[in-house]
């Protein structure tokens, strides 16, 4: 009896000691390192997981904690769970570090590797022999990658703070999550310079939002990320100092900004925060809010460190486009009488999610366009006075400026006690207005929105006069008599400008020479009759341009070379200009090499590096088309693509191709691209977004943005899109020969994106491209990116080459609509 007494004793002492472990439900202990050459999958009926009771499931690879909050390392997921982030959350567990499951502690994601692109049931994580951490879909594309093989790791770690670390065996960083913020920001956790928190596009969409919150000279500042950004929030220094670096840290009880320019580990300013002590995090909300959660027995909301403004109606975002906020109730603009047909809401049942112009605002319709003008209305960018577009202007001319301007959406006036002084805002995307209240603000605001309306009844033709009548005719006669004498007058000074301008001709002769005297950059200036002897008397013809023709020549040492001979005409001239004034001075391995040039009485040409396996066209268009394979189209469209991002970020001023095709793409021995031909090319200065400038380049790869000509380097990303488009598909963009869409590739691109067959695109003459499915359907929708209508929505080049390289991900939100109006713009 007494040995029974003991066993009944120790079962009665285990289960009240388990079975509080039982009921709450735990997941089993996981380490919080991991060594070289280690794989996770994820397959739930093998994969250790946890489902809490929202739906939400974690599939934890590496834990870090002890009793209470802890962080983890793993893939993360919400109903129906059918596509993953890998992620660090913040999960609760026993003194054993094993995972509990109750309603009050859901899993908090802080950091997410492919919030762009989840991956679904069976990808893998892979820490690999050479030290690189890889995320793979279930087909094997590499989704995202640590790009750090080849540097000595060893050890992949989780901390106590949740900074997930790559180390070699001296312990030291190699590769750093708190370096690569998404949405928040740990204790001890510092946003850098030029770094970013960038808010999810909803509180069901992890994928990169529109919000940002970063770091500049003068301190903490959010932004919406439009083309320019839109500053809504600063907090920092009023005049920054010249200054070597700027940081703010996350501590407990603060957000401390940090300018390095004053007593070391001090901060220079900083926010105060409620302290804890236990876990807490921030969050950039999608919402705009920067907020502060804290652990008490559970998630709580504490604090909202940009709780600065009045209300709501200061978010960009809180009313969605062109959406009025009054007392945090969102409306559709209105005319003064009352007239509601200019703008509808996107979803009547939602009125926060903004509002939509009922009429495209066409730039080809740009004489039946007008402006909605509203009294007392504010904008949330006025906070940024260096964005005013134009200073000390009156309200017309204000409101003449934006319909002078089709990339202009609204004249946004922001002025005094009077009207006819104040700051003009012309911006090419709104987001929420809401209304002012001048005793509070201090300042008068009227918001104008561009609105299209139907086309008028055109005025009389030009030349119609009013019928004569019997006192009309004296003046007629006096008005013949004056015509007869200004057309006699207008013959002498013809015959003056014709003597002047024979004289000025030859002096303009020798000062067009000598203007190249000191071309930066140049390497041999030629004389004409050492290229004429060099091509043999313009022999051997390679092609023939719109501005001159090209030849191939040798020189004396042997170096081929292409010469280009310019036509002697205005364009040739202009032509001859933009390619000195920009191949001059750059260098690049994907760029064609400028050797030297001759200019000497008529004869302009240049002397450039000979690219043997000559232009793309011939290559993906006529029967050489066989030949690439996907491996080399794609390096040629990589090739292409940091060619043209060099140019447009890498250089002393930005330089605007204008006439991106497969005829100014050449190949090298080695299928290298380069790109070549920069007669059309402008040069564009840092500080300006934009320039003004006459329609250049080729039918079927200019951007629609070509109707205002007012372009950015934004227009070759489109020609670019075109020029991929092309080398996946075999094809030319346009084939006037052929009826109707199917004469032009972007109409097939569209048809087929929106039924999801990209695939039949397809070249036929590429034997493996079938094999490599998922890569050229990525580069088309890579190529769908850049094809954007709106030149704002398109990436930059530095984003596409990104893209390519496989360490970012092509942008979700992409608009399926490809035509401007029904048919190609040109």
């Amino acid at each position: 009896m007494a040995g029974a007494s003991l066993v009944l004793l120790f079962f009665t002492s285990a289960i009240s000691i388990f079975l509080p472990l039982i009921s709450a439900q735990f997941f089993s202990h996981r380490e919080p390192t991991a060594n070289l050459s280690t794989v996770w999958t994820i397959n739930p009926p093998l994969s250790p997981n946890l489902t809490y009771p929202d739906g939400s499931a974690v599939f934890p690879l590496l834990i870090r904690g002890s009793s209470g909050p802890s962080f983890s390392f793993g893939f993360y997921c919400t109903p129906p769970c059918n596509a993953f982030l890998l992620s660090i959350f913040i999960v609760n567990t026993n003194r054993l570090s094993e995972i509990t499951l109750n309603s009050s502690d859901l899993p908090q994601v802080v950091w997410s590797a492919n919030r762009n692109l989840l991956v679904g049931l069976n990808a893998t994580a892979l820490f690999s022999a050479n030290g690189d951490l890889i995320l793979r879909d279930a087909n094997g594309i590499a989704v995202w990658s640590t790009n750090t093989s080849g540097h000595g790791a060893d050890t992949l770690t989780l901390t106590d703070s949740g900074n997930l670390l790559i180390l070699d065996p001296d312990r030291r960083n190699i590769w750093a999550s708190f370096d690569h913020p998404t949405d928040s920001l740990l204790l001890g956790q510092s946003l850098k310079e030029g770094h970013r928190l960038t808010a999810n596009s909803s509180a069901t969409n992890t994928t990169s939002g529109q919000l940002y919150i970063t770091v500049l000279d003068g301190g903490l500042a959010a932004f919406v990320d439009s083309s320019p950004p839109q500053l809504y929030f600063s907090n920092g220094f009023t005049n920054p100092p010249n200054i070597s670096a700027v940081f703010v840290t996350f501590n407990n009880g603060s957000l401390d900004i940090f300018a390095l320019f004053s007593q070391p580990g001090v901060p220079d300013m900083y926010i105060a925060l409620p302290s804890s002590s236990s876990h807490q995090y921030l969050r950039f909300e999608d919402d705009g809010h920067l907020k502060l959660y804290g652990w008490s027995g559970g998630w709580k909301f504490l604090k909202d460190v940009l709780d600065v403004f009045p209300d709501d109606c200061a978010y960009p975002t809180v009313c969605g486009q062109y959406g009025i906020c009054l007392n945090g109730q969102c409306s559709c603009p209105q005319a003064a009488n009352g007239d509601s047909s200019f703008f509808k809401p996107v979803n009547p049942l939602q009125i926060n999610l903004g509002c939509r112009v009922s009429t495209p605002i066409s730039c080809e319709a740009a004489k039946s366009q007008q402006l909605l003008a509203l009294t007392n209305v504010s904008y949330f960018n006025y906070l940024d006075p260096s964005t005013a577009s134009i200073e000390d202007i009156d309200t017309e001319s204000c409101k003449q400026a934006c319909l002078r301007n089709c990339s202009c959406k609204a004249a946004l006036f922001q002025y005094g006690p009077n009207a006819s002084s104040g700051s003009c805002y012309l911006p090419s995307q709104i987001f929420s207005l809401m209304s002012n209240r001048p005793d509070i603000t201090h300042y008068n605001s009227s918001a104008f929105l561009k609105v299209q309306t139907p086309i008028s009844n055109p005025p009389p033709p030009l030349g119609a006069f009013p019928e004569a009548t019997p006192g009309s005719r004296s003046w007629r006669k006096k008005l013949v008599i004056g015509l007869l004498v200004g057309f006699i007058l207008a013959g002498l000074l013809l015959m003056f400008i014709i003597l002047c301008a024979r004289r000025r001709r030859r002096g303009e002769k020798l000062e067009e020479e000598d203007k190249f005297d000191e071309v930066p950059g140049m390497v041999c200036r030629y004389s004409y009759e050492e290229l004429k002897s060099a091509t043999k008397n313009f022999e051997e013809k390679l092609g023939q341009g719109g501005f001159g023709t090209v030849f191939k020549g040798t020189l004396s040492n042997g170096v081929d070379i292409a010469v280009k001979r310019l036509d002697d005409t205005g364009e040739g001239k202009e032509q001859f200009l933009a390619e000195v004034e920009t191949i001059g001075s750059v260098h690049h391995i994907n760029l064609v090499s400028l050797i030297g040039f001759c200019v000497e009485k008529s004869h302009k040409l240049l002397v450039l590096e000979y690219i043997p396996n000559g232009s793309l066209d011939t290559w993906i268009f006529g029967e050489k088309a066989t030949a690439l394979d996907w491996k080399t189209r794609q390096n040629i469209i990589f090739d292409i693509a940091k060619g043209l991002s060099y140019l447009h970020e890498e250089c002393r001023q930005k330089i605007a191709h204008l006439d991106i095709k497969p005829q100014n793409i050449l190949l090298d021995q080695n299928f290298n691209a380069k790109v070549g031909d920069f007669g059309l090319a402008k040069l564009i200065d840092r500080d300006q977004s934009e320039i003004m400038t006459r329609m250049r380049g080729t039918p079927g790869y200019l951007a629609p943005e070509w109707l205002t000509s007012i372009i950015t380097e934004k227009a070759d990303v489109y020609s670019f899109g075109v020029v991929v488009l092309e080398v996946i598909c075999g094809r030319k963009n346009l084939v006037p020969s052929q009826l109707e869409e199917a004469g032009y590739l972007i109409a097939l691109v569209q048809e087929k994106l929106k039924d999801n067959l990209l695939e039949d695109l397809f070249d036929k003459h590429c034997g493996d491209m079938e094999a490599h499915k998922e890569e050229a359907l990525e580069t088309m929708r890579l190529a769908i990116w850049c094809l954007q209508i709106d030149s704002s929505r398109r990436p930059s080049m530095s984003t596409v080459v990104k893209v390519l390289e496989g360490s970012s991900d092509v942008h979700f939100d992409i608009d399926s609509d490809l035509l401007v109006g029904s048919g190609p713009f040109m």
